[in-house]
């Protein structure tokens, strides 16, 4: 017999699902769900599947069903408020509802206007009981930022921009010659792919398809889907011969989306015969207008930006303020002159300064790791009421 769970080993196991689908359910969030019985055992559990597949709470109860366990009058320990509309699959609520649940505790409302409580209102009408947890709980913190992107989109209407670098210890990303390959060891490599295989798409600059070539896919790592593609090219002078519309490295296939401000029919025509999508986002002095990029990124269900480019986009990036994070890899060597990370300013006064806070560093073999973010965080979609606390195994 499985042993009983307390609430928080619940919840803390539903998170733990969750994050099996970091790198399936793009654009759908990440999401998992513990059925418990009266007696605190597991009767199911299960976690988001690929965009159309089932939802964490549809899997749960299925594996519930496969193990010949009964739901009526359990608790569902879910990460995020279940959908309460037809979307791609049919309302996770009533599902819940059909299964005679007894109870559900949610870690976070979802922010989803189509959603934002009303999952929460349709199970409390049914007669089920609902607790949704604090948002500065523990888990209510960690099923967010496993879905920054998504909050992200839902609230901003645009994704989530995470800049990854990588350089020497000056700040060097590559040598005046162009030589790049490798500053950091594989560690840290294979690290900059996980972070690639959980965004929704990865971004880089003409710049970099021409100097280095890139395929920019997932290769290091395992994942069940490639990240979209995107190249800000406002001249469209990406080369349709370029490696980065060659199959990605385990043969998936990926979108590839070319934003650019030029009228050359004859480059449109020639990169869209290799597959591509282009899209004019013309803004001023020719370039690609990147404030109304993201807007239309977010349209097309981009939760999570990864962009990987050179000094100069980077530095319109942050520039702009468009960035919310940067991954910055940073091996144990000098290397003086040469490419820089991001190329603005020259700033005339300090407090002009692109301020981070440091969220996680660590040693990846020689390497050090650092994750900062801009202050400020996303705004706090408005919460379902809460309503009295619905009864959960005991602690």
């Amino acid at each position: 017999m499985a042993p009983a769970l307390t609430a928080n080993g619940a919840m803390a196991r539903a998170l733990d699902l969750a994050r099996l689908s970091l790198r399936l359910s793009n654009p759908n969030p990440r999401v998992g769900c513990v059925l418990v019985g009266a007696d605190g055992r597991v009767i199911g559990e299960g976690h988001t599947q690929q965009a159309g597949g089932p939802h964490a709470e549809v899997m749960a109860l299925r594996d519930a069903q496969a193990r010949g366990e009964t739901t009526q009058g359990a608790t569902a320990f879910v990460t995020l408020e279940p959908c309460s509309h037809h979307g791609r699959t049919p309302p996770c609520c009533e599902a819940l509802m059909a299964a005679r649940v007894g109870q559900v505790v949610v870690a976070i409302a979802d922010p989803n206007p189509l959603v934002a409580g009303q999952g929460v209102q349709r199970l409390r009408s049914a007669g089920i009981g609902v607790e949704l947890l604090a948002d500065d709980d523990p888990a209510a913190v960690a099923s967010r930022e496993l879905n920054i992107g998504f909050f992200s989109r839902m609230t901003r209407g645009q994704p989530w921009v995470r800049m990854k670098m990588a350089s020497s210890l000056d700040g060097t990303t590559a040598l005046e010659n162009g030589a790049s390959q490798w500053i950091t060891g594989e560690a840290a490599r294979t690290d900059g792919h996980a972070w690639r295989a959980r965004a929704c798409a990865v971004l880089t600059g003409v710049g970099t398809v021409l100097e280095d070539n890139p395929r920019l896919d997932v290769r290091l790592v395992d994942t069940p889907r490639q990240p979209h593609l995107i190249v800000v090219d406002s001249r469209l002078k990406t080369p349709p011969s370029a490696r980065l519309f060659a199959p990605p490295g385990n043969g998936q296939r990926r979108q590839i989306w070319i934003y650019h401000a030029s009228q050359d029919a004859t480059a449109i025509g020639a990169l869209e015969a290799q597959g591509a999508t282009l899209l004019a986002m013309p803004g001023a002095h020719g370039k690609v207008e990147l404030a109304d990029m993201l807007r239309d990124l977010g349209r097309r269900e981009v939760n999570e930006l990864h962009l990987e480019a050179g000094s100069k986009l980077n530095g319109s990036f942050l520039r702009e303020g468009l960035v919310d994070e940067v991954l910055i890899y940073l091996a144990p060597c000098l290397l003086g002159h040469g490419a820089r990370m991001a190329d603005f300013g020259p700033l005339q006064h300090l407090q002009e300064a692109t301020r981070l806070e440091m969220t996680d560093t660590r040693m990846l073999d020689g390497d050090l790791r650092v994750l900062a973010r801009v202050p400020g965080g996303l705004p706090q979609p408005p919460a379902p009421t809460r309503g009295p606390d619905a009864p959960r195994p005991k602690e």
